[in-house]
């Protein structure tokens, strides 16, 4: 066990905003450093000589930063180092409002959103699936620390006043617990992230002020308990670790939240416990401090062994960029630079099952009497080894097995139990391969397709091969040979096919097979398999193949199903087809609407560009009258007798052409806006019409390709389903079982990666909990009031729970 010291590592995050003041917080060019410089009131300038210019020093500055990017960054590494031995803490610190929550949970609707809590379950996980050599076990639990009472978020049983009472901090020589707190055992991610919702949405205390409308009113700490086994031949090694996750309430000032009543209380408390949790951190910070004063507070109290000592710490302090809060940010900077001063000693969290040692030696005596037994039995061997077989003894046995089956050797000679452990693999190997090759020696002389594939059954059935149901056509002899043999057509068929398939199948009777020795290598019922040799047809092109099928698909098939074909054509291909027919009317709108649109969008560029040649050209006329004005002043202006200035024809025709460019220019400008105006409208339109033909299109493509006929017949006037009563979605998935709903939510809900699929099903599973329990207390409220309806629920429609 070797002891490294190091420091809590510290971060700051700032929350994006759009009144950033920049000329106040400056970010180091290696994003490690935050320089705060605040004004100085001007009324108190001559007296105030407090500091104004702060420097801090970081393990990383993040802004506007994504969730990925942030979990990367600060719990990535620590999480990997808890899933091999290392206790591990990270912890959201700063004022109300700054985002603690957000990066601690992010959101539930949002999977690239999601916070360090699940993205740490899904990294937990993920290790889980990819180690075979440890059994490691994941558990969780979630506290909450309301008002200085202790709440288990994942209990079943409801919280009341007396809960505190049975929930209580326990200090003992194997480590800190809180006696009564539920710890739950997780085999998938899907039921941790389903606990985690259904605790964070529905139990923690939030209330709303001034500063934040989703204020979170107590300390919540979550933790990941991971338990290692190591089983080797003779003793067991246990690895334990936790990982707790902490999100602070906020800290705030009552001049700024104003908060009054139950808000008051909450915020006495949550200052309270957030001023002790500042005095412990300048204990611990302190080298010289002997005594650290945990037991101010049950929050200090439950983080003795997570703050620091022999646990790797990771701070994140949340701050906001807006003047109004930068006293705020000062305090939450000053808090992480006394974080960072905390020395820790991670230490790896080994113990070793002594009941486990003692079962795997039992059973590693109990294997040597059996060595000792046989070799007591077989008296006439000696210089017997024990010991795991060599490569060179590996393969001397795998000789032995393949002389065996040739009848080489009539037997092997048996040495030890490994040596029969190994004969017995290699039977094993020669199998499974003797299986690989009987399958590719079918599908080389077969052909399968499936019952599904109704293109490739109907262009079977007019080749003779199936019949009008769908059954294999076969020969009288070949019923009385074996139903699972391959099938020849009875009728239209030439001679020389069926010459073709006598040879085949006495080939097939020659071989050293049977068909009982093949038969779990054999196409399952779903699927048609025939010879590729009793087809009459001749070898040609896949592409002449292709297009024989696609024009059999114009002519009626005698098949005749209740399903639609099951490759209905592209979506590209089949709009083509919807605006040449039933789409063509709304299609004509919208071409003669997107017409006029671009009419009037070459309009405008015209007159733009005329209004533009006005301006330049009114710019030189005014230059030339300045010009004039300039020439006539300086070499006197002549009056009249009235005392009015006598100008020459030239500056007199320069401003009457100017008054004409004035009034085309405003003309112009009219015109421009009368068609800004008309583009506008147009453009509604053709928006309008474009959204019409593509609805249309999704009707008619889910009616004619998708949606089964007997669902057709059910949904025409006066069928068994009033149109409206189930959402086309929901018609779309009568034919689907529950693996093709699922294949269709991966395709549609989740783009984001495979990996996010237990993020949503926790979700659906949270919603639907949430529904129901809602749904029953609603049915409770009627009950206790029967023929009453609640107020809630006067002239509104009842809400039930959606079938899913």
């Amino acid at each position: 066990m070797y002891l490294v010291r190091k420091r809590v590592r510290a971060f700051v995050r700032v929350k994006p905003t759009a009144d950033f003041a920049q000329d106040m917080i400056k970010f180091g060019p290696d994003n490690k450093s935050i320089e705060m410089c605040l004004k100085k009131d001007a009324k108190k300038e001559a007296m105030n000589s407090r500091q104004t210019n702060w420097s801090f020093r970081m393990d990383g500055i993040l802004h506007n930063t994504s969730q990925e990017e942030l979990y990367e960054t600060v719990a990535k590494k620590l999480v990997s180092e808890a899933l091999i031995g290392y206790n591990g803490t990270i912890m959201c610190y700063g004022q109300t409002g700054a985002g603690k929550t957000y990066t601690m949970m992010g959101t539930t609707t949002d999977y690239k959103h999601r916070g360090i809590i699940p993205r740490a379950i899904q990294q937990v996980f993920k290790a889980t699936a990819q180690s075979t050599d440890p059994l490691i076990t994941v558990r969780i639990s979630y506290l909450e620390i309301y008002n200085e009472t202790l709440f288990d978020l994942l209990s079943t049983v409801k919280n009341d006043e007396s809960s505190d009472m049975q929930m209580a901090i326990v200090d003992c020589p194997e480590g800190l617990y809180v006696k009564g707190l539920s710890i739950h055992t997780v085999s998938l991610e899907e039921d941790a992230l389903s606990l985690l919702f259904e605790a964070g949405e529905n139990k923690r205390v939030i209330a709303e002020h001034a500063l934040n409308k989703h204020s979170s009113r107590s300390h919540c700490i979550f933790t990941i308990y991971i338990e290692s086994r190591f089983r080797f031949f003779s003793d067991v090694k246990c690895v334990n670790s936790k990982i707790n996750l902490i999100d602070l309430a906020g800290s705030e000032r009552l001049s700024k939240s104003g908060s009054e009543g139950q808000l008051l209380k909450e915020a006495t408390y949550i200052n309270k416990s957030l001023s002790f949790l500042e005095q412990v951190i300048t204990a611990l910070a302190d080298p010289k401090r002997d005594h650290i004063p945990f037991r101010q507070s049950k929050l200090t109290y439950v983080l003795k062994d997570s703050l620091g000592r022999n646990c790797n710490t990771v701070l994140v302090a949340n701050v906001r960029g807006e003047a109004a809060h930068l006293e705020h940010t000062l305090s939450s900077l000053r808090f992480a630079t006394r974080m960072k001063w905390i020395a820790t000693e991670p230490v790896l969290n080994e113990t070793y099952d002594r009941e486990g040692t003692v079962k795997a030696l039992e059973k590693e005596i109990a294997l040597l009497k059996q060595e000792l037994a046989m070799h007591d039995s077989l008296a006439n061997r000696s210089l017997v080894s024990y010991d795991p077989l060599s490569h060179v003894q590996i393969e001397e046995i795998k000789s032995q097995v393949h002389r065996y089956l040739k009848g080489a050797i009539d037997e092997i000679d048996i040495v030890n139990l490994r040596q029969i452990q190994e004969v017995f693999k290699q039977f094993k190997l020669i199998l499974s391969q003797h299986e690989c090759e009987v399958e590719a020696r079918l599908r080389s002389k077969y052909a399968l397709i499936d019952k599904n594939d109704f293109v490739t059954i109907a262009a079977l059935h007019k080749a003779g091969v199936v019949d009008v149901d769908g059954h294999l056509v076969q020969d009288e002899d070949e019923q009385a040979f074996d139903t699972r043999a391959a099938p020849s057509p009875r009728r239209g068929r030439k001679k020389k096919s069926r010459r073709n398939g006598e040879t085949s199948r006495k080939e097939g009777m020659r071989s050293n097979l049977s068909w009982k020795d093949v038969e779990g290598d054999l196409p399952s019922k779903s699927q048609v398999m025939f010879s590729t040799k009793d087809l009459d047809v001749k070898e040609v092109p896949r592409d002449q193949d292709t297009a024989n099928v696609d024009a059999e698909l114009s002519e009626p098939s005698p098949v005749e199903d209740s399903q639609q074909p099951s490759s209905p054509p592209p979506r590209p291909a089949a709009f083509e087809m919807f605006k040449e027919e039933y789409g063509s009317e709304i299609s004509r709108i919208f071409k003669e609407n997107k017409s006029i649109l671009l009419d009037r969008k070459k309009r405008r560029s015209t007159v733009t560009q005329r209004i533009n040649s006005i301006k330049l050209e009114m710019e030189s006329i005014k230059k030339a009258l300045e010009d004039q004005q300039q020439e006539r002043w300086q070499q006197g202006e002549y009056v009249d007798e009235k005392g009015h200035i006598i100008i020459d024809e030239k500056e007199f025709l320069l401003i009457v052409k100017l008054k004409e460019l004035k009034e085309e220019y405003r003309c112009s400008y009219a015109e421009l806006q009368d068609l800004k105006a008309e583009i506008e409208y147009c453009q509604d339109l053709v928006n309008k019409c474009r959204n019409k033909l593509i609805s249309e299109f999704e009707v008619w493509y889910n009616e004619s390709f998708l949606i089964p006929k007997d669902v057709l017949e059910a949904l025409k006037p006066g069928g068994n389903i009033r149109p409206g009563m189930i959402p086309i979605n929901r018609v779309m998935c009568l034919e689907e079982d529950v693996q093709e709903r699922f294949e269709h939510m991966q395709k549609t809900m989740l783009p984001a990666s495979p990996a996010s699929v237990p993020f949503y099903k926790a979700k659906m599973r949270t919603d639907q909990k949430h529904a129901y329990s809602k749904t029953m207390s609603s049915l409770e409220q009627m009950r206790k009031k029967p023929g009453l309806i609640p107020a809630a629920g006067k002239n509104k429609t009842m809400s039930f729970l959606h079938v899913t």
